[in-house]
């Protein structure tokens, strides 16, 4: 594995080895040991799965606040993403600021999202698949988010943002959230 830091704090890319030949493929998903400096003395405690079967689909901006904040570290096994992370901390110095990166089932990468920043992705292929390995529970009382539509993030989504859930469609712009 190999750990690439990202211009927001906490934040990186984790590019992974896979073992091919006539049989197929092996590949690790996670290794608390070789994720020692980013896990620190975090814990995984839940790993969830998503699909999403149509092309063009947006999922997110989605976060969990303190207490109950978490780190996730995501990584497409089936298909394509374009996964996005949001910096929602205001004491940051990248507060409001989005990277996003490719993550598909070609290239072997995971991306880690620190505690504080939003998650969403949009399907660049049907039927893509994620693995998300988080460090705190779900906890509904401590959800959040931010619309991905929202002009003053002006996120560069690669296809028309489709298929929205009614949740996601009505999460706050960030003028909203500031206000909340």
């Amino acid at each position: 594995m190999q750990l690439t830091s990202l211009d927001i704090p906490d934040a990186f890319v984790i590019k992974q080895t896979s073992f091919a030949d006539e049989r197929g493929q092996f590949s690790r998903l996670f290794c608390q040991k070789t994720l020692a400096p980013i896990l620190a003395k975090r814990e995984v405690k839940q790993v969830n799965f998503s699909r999403t079967t149509t092309k063009g689909t947006v999922r997110g901006l989605h976060y969990q606040r303190f207490p109950d904040a978490e780190m996730k570290f995501i990584r497409c096994v089936k298909g394509a993403v374009w996964d996005v992370l949001l910096d929602l901390r205001p004491e940051s110095p990248t507060f409001l600021q989005w990277h996003a990166e490719e993550l598909s089932q070609e290239n072997n990468t995971m991306i880690v999202i620190p505690e504080g920043c939003a998650h969403g992705f949009q399907a660049l292929e049907a039927e893509s698949e994620l693995i998300y390995f988080h460090t705190a529970f779900y906890s509904a009382e401590v959800e959040g988010g931010v619309h991905v539509q929202d002009p003053e993030l002006a996120i560069d989504w690669p296809l028309p943002v489709d298929n929205l859930s009614v949740r996601d469609s009505l999460l706050p712009t960030v003028e909203e959230w500031l206000k909340d």
